[in-house]
């Protein structure tokens, strides 16, 4: 069978609104190739570059980085396989873990899938065997598991529960926990080259297919009411690694229809639905998209992710709350709570805008996903011991209320484990043509195809620069794509090999230089940041304090706070983190509005401002960077 060229692929992906015109035999061939060989050796717009050929340099990003490396080695392979080792009936003398660990929570076994993953993609993106050979020594153990159960059946708990879920009894959410382990398993396989790891994995959709097999449409209808993580998502994943597929007939079964159909007809009736249930199956909704080149796929995932991203996200680029939506889109004022909002969407959010932006390579999307990473990312893990957040407030007068060690193993702790462990995936994309650099971090990138290595040195945010050193094997022409983000309202500057550059470029967009580049070619942007005030669209008199793309907190002290406040109970009715009552203090209201930002805040020190003029004045910082204290990130304004 032939290969498509661009134009074809385009058509049959629906690129510029070209799906409209796409014929039945081209989505046939398209669909018959994409099976065999999988969608990393076509054509798109922008790819990924492998997280192996990314590698942080020394800033933020490698700091929070190696406090998950820290994180990750310091539990015990025992106690995490232990209730394993107890459902197949195989001895085990660790102590077991608590919180959804614990051998009594119906998830357990969900953060052993995650493991797997940040094992993966540590030892990926750092080149460490350590923690990759941790991954590959679990999946072992695992994997005599499985043998011990006999029938491709792997997971924590026993198959009853899934007989609970047939049978429309309790069960809390069986599929999600299976789906984190296949997903584990399948990062184990693809960034470790673990064989095994792919053999299990087989064994657990054969066990999958038997399962769901004999259930009818309605019947399975009814199950995918039960939260199940991304299932279609990681068996469409299977698909592309195998070439088999039987794998996407099953993917099929786990796209829910009940959520797929209004936003394939361009509506919102998201409000009552769960988050985090949600953004999984749009994700894989969007794998669906790329492995079929159907066009109504394509359009559940943009404009999910369109309507999320636009009209119901915080200024951090989190959506949920008390992990639900709850309002109409475009209120955010009064949707503002101690459960405010949970670490796992913004996660899952992420994962889908990569799949955005390689259809598009828009800018807006690369605006976002900074937005997301530095504010709703990257403050949420503790420097101190690694540990994670499951919500992060954004009413006024809370406080960061970090997990237990060893006893809290929420589903933003595994989500968390895997985000810190990736931190350099998205910074830089490439098309044939050039490369498209999307975040200022330092960190270097090895584009081997084209022989061309960049190194990217910045204190971004704490300076407004950023420079682009390229080294290659021999003269290469390249369109260096370098993202004038949305917030550069005030202009910026460029210059090539110390030479000023006459042309910039708007908000939103890219500053292309396309040239043949020479080894020690060095490209400096500079791009000035601004305080600024990000109103609710619901209500203007509420607004958070932004500095570039970064939202800056307000410290409100330490009142009533101890050791014991600032975590977790190890243990706790609903098994999620929660504030005693009435602990939450009162912001002071600010004087903002109609005023430019430098009239009623001054720079104090590196990203740190102090309010002026105001009836109780306050030092704003970045709000990753604030811990164990209390804090306001919204304002009531006058």
């Amino acid at each position: 069978m032939k290969r498509l060229s661009r134009r074809e692929f385009m058509i049959a992906t629906g690129v510029a609104g070209a799906a409209a015109m796409l014929p039945r035999q081209l989505l046939a061939m398209h669909s018959d190739l994409v099976r065999r060989i999988g969608i990393a050796d076509l054509p798109g717009v922008a790819r990924p570059f492998d997280i192996a050929n990314v590698r942080l340099l020394a800033g933020q990003f490698l700091d929070a980085t190696e406090v998950n490396r820290r994180y990750l080695l310091g539990l015990e392979a025992d106690r995490l396989l232990h209730m394993f080792r107890i459902t197949a009936g195989l001895p085990s003398s660790a102590a077991p873990l608590g919180g959804w660990e614990a051998p009594d929570n119906e998830l357990r076994g969900h953060f052993v899938g995650h493991y797997l993953s940040a094992c993966a993609l540590m030892g990926a993106s750092r080149g460490d065997a350590e923690t990759r050979n941790r991954g590959i020594a679990i999946v072992g153990e695992l994997a005599k598991c499985q043998k011990a159960l006999g029938s491709g059946y792997l997971s924590a708990f026993p198959e009853e529960v899934f007989d609970r879920l047939r049978a429309g009894k309790p069960a809390w959410a069986p599929f999600y926990t299976v789906h984190k382990i296949m997903a584990g398993l399948l990062d184990t396989y693809e960034l470790s080259g673990d064989q095994q790891s792919l053999d299990v994995l087989k064994g657990m959709a054969r066990w999958t297919s038997g399962w769901t097999g004999p259930l009818g449409d309605e019947q399975m209808a009814r199950i995918l009411e039960r939260e199940y993580g991304g299932m279609n998502e990681m068996l469409y994943n299977l698909a592309a690694a195998t070439g088999e597929s039987s794998y996407m007939d099953l993917a099929h079964r786990f796209d829910h229809e009940r959520i797929f159909e209004p936003l394939s007809l361009g509506r919102d009736s998201l409000k009552g639905l769960h988050v985090n249930t949600t953004i999984p199956k749009v994700i894989g909704a969007a794998r669906r998209y790329e492995l079929t080149g159907e066009p109504r796929y394509h359009e559940v995932a943009n404009y999910f992710w369109t309507e999320v991203t636009g009209r119901r996200s915080y200024c951090t680029g989190g959506t949920s709350n008390g992990e639900n939506w709850n309002a109409e889109p475009g209120i955010i004022s009064t949707e503002l709570g101690p459960e405010t909002e949970e670490c796992c969407p913004t996660y899952n959010m992420l994962k889908l805008t990569r799949h955005v932006f390689q259809w598009t390579a828009d800018p807006r999307a690369a605006d976002y996903y900074e937005r997301a990473l530095f504010n709703g990312i990257l403050g949420t893990q503790h420097p101190a011991d690694g540990d994670k957040l499951y919500y992060v407030p954004l009413a006024s007068g809370y406080w960061k209320l970090f997990g237990t060690p060893l006893h809290d193993f929420w589903c933003c702790t595994g989500t968390g484990a895997e985000s810190f462990s990736k931190l350099g995936d998205s910074i830089y994309f490439h098309d044939d043509n050039g490369v498209f650099v999307n975040l200022f971090i330092a960190s270097k990138v090895n584009w081997a195809e084209k022989g061309v290595r960049i190194t990217q040195q910045t204190r971004f945010p704490e300076e407004d620069t950023t420079s682009l050193t390229v080294d290659c094997d021999r003269p290469a022409r390249m369109a260096l794509r370098i993202r004038i983000p949305y917030w550069a309202t005030r202009g910026g500057t460029a210059s090539l090999n110390g030479k000023r550059l006459e042309a910039f470029a708007a908000p939103s967009s890219y500053l292309v230089i396309d040239r043949t580049w020479q080894t020690g070619d060095t490209v400096r942007i500079s791009l000035p940041m601004q305080l600024r005030v990000e109103p609710t669209p619901d209500d203007a008199s509420v607004q958070a304090i932004m500095y570039g793309p970064i939202v800056l907190a307000g410290r409100l002290g330490t009142e009533g706070l101890t050791a014991a406040t600032l975590r977790a109970p190890p243990t706790q009715p609903r098994m999620v983190p929660e504030f005693p009552p009435n602990s939450a203090i009162a912001a002071p209201t600010l004087s903002t509005r109609g005023i430019a930002g430098d009239a009623w805040a001054s720079r104090t020190g590196p990203l740190e401002f102090r309010t002026k003029g105001q009836q109780q004045d306050v030092v704003l910082v970045p709000f990753n960077k604030i811990m164990d204290e209390r804090y306001a990130v919204y304002w009531k304004t006058i």
